[in-house]
């Protein structure tokens, strides 16, 4: 009976959970990554889609069509030629849409996108076990839970139909186990057989979600090792039996190694390497910032839909917030410190945020790999940094009397715990700068400027370009008398130019009907259009929704008598 308060706790973060996942999960089309995920996962290839060549957006959606002739090996094998990401996730989409999608038509985005979304609902009960056994108090592990049901970046990454809810949830898995094998330690208890495997296939299983999930195992590897150094005296019984993990885990690691050969200088990475880190310095840091706020709060600040008034007051709120907050969070965390059955916990955890947050900075700083350009990257410490904020948060809540506030702590708690549902009610509404392509912003503006034919053309270097107008495929609506094709213009193998591919665009140009409305997505190269009586039109923009874009009226050619 004792245990019924917590669970009845528990179910109100799953059901709060529940509903900041579910609610509105197919509002947006899928951007191109997620069209990645759908393609891989119904075992399809994007080398099926033509190049050079007019495209209906039938042809152009045609590889996101579920098939009942293609099997989990047609997945493995196209993903490991056109991408650079390990199988598990998609392999379990596979059959995720197998079961819930009917054949023959094209893949449900909500059903896709519901496997990550109950991949992070199962995360909170994972993160009130973690937050129990690291320190040993149910009101912790109420807490963790708590922030892993709102938190806006959490509740971000858990709606899109990618592999980081799956990786966070063995980050989980992962630190629970690094976490039971220091209490060993420092208990001078031999680790079990079982949590030995359990550790090695969690960790073999990470590599296999997500290769970055290789600085979950580093950092872990560190805290590990600082932990052995501390209390050498105390290691000798379970020397071996880590020793076997680490083998265990490296050989997991191995597998990957051929795979992993073909990733530096791939098209697909490229982009984490351009950002210069080394002269405009402060930028990685300013983006590691936010990521890491956004684990605790964001508010409305998304200048594709709001004005540009509303992010300046959310970032003002924002600052207010922070400066009232943050002493409640560090006394919390003073009291746990002082509690010496938190006091290891607080070691622990700490310590890996650090030393990921520093292998995060060396790969960007010094190898050149900007690893704060996306806020996905960091999902390898947001659970840690979830966890951290439920000690402090549980610090506040049973220590009330020692803070000299005006708030009590009490209700400061429960206050920060609403502003974070705050944040990811934001997320619902797609209203943060937490923020992926949106081609429902361009496919709008697009369908509002052009009551022409439209033909929508894009540089293809990888099948990133391919997915950008997948995602404006899906988005924009078949309208009666209104012919809508798409043109993705192939780079030269051997000149690295697109000089072949725009001719053969001016080509198909000249036996289009007009008037016709030429869009220029993502296009990377100069193409010749006066010719052709196209004209720039500046009026619908050139930016929304994270594409570039220019859109040319192309009105019938005149005959000079």
């Amino acid at each position: 009976m004792k245990n019924h308060p917590h669970l009845l706790l528990l179910m109100l973060w799953l059901a709060i959970g529940v509903g900041l996942r579910f609610l509105g999960l197919a509002t947006l089309p899928p951007w191109t990554d997620e069209c990645a995920t759908m393609v891989f996962s119904l075992g399809h290839s994007f080398r099926t889609v033509p190049l050079n060549q007019l495209i209906s957006p039938d042809v152009l959606l045609q590889p996101l069509q579920i098939l009942p002739t293609t099997g989990v090996s047609q997945v493995v094998e196209n993903l490991l030629n056109e991408s650079n990401h390990p199988p598990v996730y998609f392999v379990l989409v596979h059959f995720w849409l197998k079961m819930f999608s009917p054949t023959g038509e094209i893949a449900s985005i909500w059903v896709v996108r519901s496997l990550s979304a109950l991949l992070g609902i199962i995360s909170i009960p994972a993160m009130f076990g973690l937050g129990y056994v690291t320190f040993g108090s149910k009101l912790v592990g109420q807490m963790a839970a708590a922030m892993m049901a709102v938190s806006p970046y959490i509740v971000f990454l858990s709606r899109e139909a990618r592999h980081y809810s799956l990786a966070m949830l063995l980050v989980i898995a992962s630190l629970f186990c690094l976490v039971k094998a220091i209490q060993g330690i420092h208990r001078q208890q031999s680790l079990p057989i079982w949590l030995i495997l359990v550790w090695i296939i969690i960790n073999s299983l990470g590599v296999a979600t997500h290769y970055f999930f290789s600085f979950t195992l580093l950092a872990q590897g560190i805290v590990l090792l600082g932990q052995i150094w501390q209390t050498r005296q105390e290691v000798s019984v379970n020397w071996r039996r880590i020793a076997i993990v680490a083998v265990g885990t490296l050989m997991g690691c191995l597998v990957w190694v051929p795979v992993l050969q073909n990733i530096p200088g791939s098209d697909l990475t490229t982009w984490v390497a351009s950002s210069n880190p080394q002269v405009r310095w402060l930028e990685p840091l300013g983006r590691l910032l936010l990521w890491l706020l956004s684990m605790l709060l964001l508010l409305p600040s998304a200048l594709t839909s709001l004005p540009l008034t509303v992010a300046i007051a959310s970032g003002v709120v924002t600052l207010l917030f922070l400066g009232w907050s943050v002493p409640h969070l560090i006394n919390g965390l003073k009291v746990q410190q002082q509690n010496p059955h938190t006091r290891l916990g607080i070691q622990i955890i700490s310590g890996y945020i650090v030393v990921a947050i520093a292998l995060c900075l060396f790969f960007t700083y010094v190898l050149g790999q900007d690893l704060t350009l996306a806020a996905r990257f960091q999902f390898i410490i947001a659970p840690a940094v979830i966890l951290l904020l439920g000690s402090a948060l549980a610090g506040c809540w049973v220590q009330a009397q020692e803070f000299k506030f005006l708030v009590n702590a009490k209700v400061a708690t429960s206050i920060i715990l609403l502003m974070a549902t705050l944040g990811g009610i934001t997320v619902v509404g797609n209203l943060g700068y937490l923020q992926n392509q949106r081609p429902d912003i361009l496919a709008a503006i697009i369908d509002k400027a052009s009551p022409n034919d439209v033909l929508i053309a894009t540089t293809h270097l990888h099948h990133g370009q391919t997915g950008r107008l997948m995602g404006l495929a899906w988005e924009l609506p078949n309208q009666p008398g209104k012919n809508l094709q798409f043109f993705l213009a192939r780079q030269d193998a051997a000149s690295k130019t697109y000089t072949q591919s725009t001719q053969v665009l001016s080509q198909q140009l000249t036996k289009l009907p007009r008037p016709l409305d030429l869009w220029l997505v993502e296009f990377r190269t100069p193409v010749d259009l006066a010719s052709q009586n196209c004209i720039w039109d500046k009026k619908p923009g050139r930016f929304a929704g994270e594409y570039s874009y220019r859109v040319y009226r192309c009105a019938a050619k005149t005959n000079n008598i």
